[in-house]
């Protein structure tokens, strides 16, 4: 049985030595909506708002968070319920790729589909392409565009030297780039579960920190996005994951839009649809 690649690290979240990273699963579906958080600046990107969003606003407010951008990895209404809201709340510009925008105006055939009433849409504020950087506070994320799920799925990969801390004589400062330092480091380790789990955190004194992919329904733990759905296409999902997050090194964690986290080189080596036998 092949190790896992997991064992002997943190819990989920726990393993960002210099960033918030909060995962919380919203709405019917149980989406997993992502804040990603400089505990120096305060600036957060929230990715794939699906519905709860005075959940999500709770957690902004507790951690004094200022969102910067809302990103969607794909428009099904799953992912994408609680975007006008967030919008509204917090005046963050909606980040979506080209390529998924009809599926978004076609809001109403979604609910339909699902048998629940349209949320309201908002404006997309910017498009998403292959090799965006976003960046906030000391942070970064590049964008890979990733069809297959849906036309635009994207994913976000934040490097593993993404808002990096060494130790100094003067204690903890951000790398050169940023200019930021800082008396103690936060790190954010909870997920906010539905049964009231309080989250936890941590403060690590170390400068290492493994990659991040916030997968959205490309990759899952086991398993892959379905593409029976608008503009699914087994053919383009399973060319962005060989050519695309595959290429990605073997200690990436992976953040799947459902369900827990896995690593690239656990799917590599276990995920029937990647394995190379």
């Amino acid at each position: 049985m092949p190790r896992d690649p997991l064992q002997g690290l943190p819990a989920l979240n726990a393993a960002q030595e210099s960033l918030i990273h909060i995962t919380i699963p919203v709405g019917m579906l149980q989406c997993n909506c992502s804040i990603i958080g400089d505990p120096l600046t305060r600036e957060a990107l929230v990715v794939d708002p699906g519905d709860e969003v005075t959940r999500i606003l709770d957690l902004l407010g507790r951690r004094r968070l200022t969102v910067k951008a809302i990103v969607s990895t794909h428009a099904h209404i799953d992912h994408v319920g609680g975007l006008a809201k967030l919008h509204q709340y917090t005046g963050a510009p909606v980040l979506m790729h080209r390529d998924d925008l009809q599926l978004y105006q076609a809001m109403d055939v979604q609910a339909a589909f699902m048998g629940v009433l349209p949320p309201d849409l908002t404006e997309v504020d910017q498009l998403l392409k292959e090799g965006d950087v976003l960046r906030w506070g000391s942070l970064e994320a590049r964008v890979i565009h990733t069809p297959g799920h849906t036309p635009g799925s994207v994913s976000l990969y934040l490097p593993h030297d993404a808002g990096k801390i060494s130790l100094t004589d003067k204690g903890f400062k951000v790398d050169e780039t940023s200019g930021v330092e800082m008396d103690r480091q936060e790190t954010g380790n909870g997920s906010d579960s539905r049964n009231g789990e309080a989250e936890k955190t941590a403060a690590e004194k170390t400068d290492a920190r493994v990659p991040q992919l916030l997968a959205g329904d490309t990759l899952f733990k086991g398993s892959i996005g379905r593409t029976d759905l608008w503009g699914g296409s087994m053919e383009e999902i399973m060319d962005s994951l060989r050519s695309k997050l595959m290429q990605l090194p073997d200690a990436t964690i992976v953040h799947p839009g459902h369900g827990p986290m896995t690593t690239i080189g656990q799917e590599r080596e276990t995920n029937p649809f990647l394995r190379a036998d």
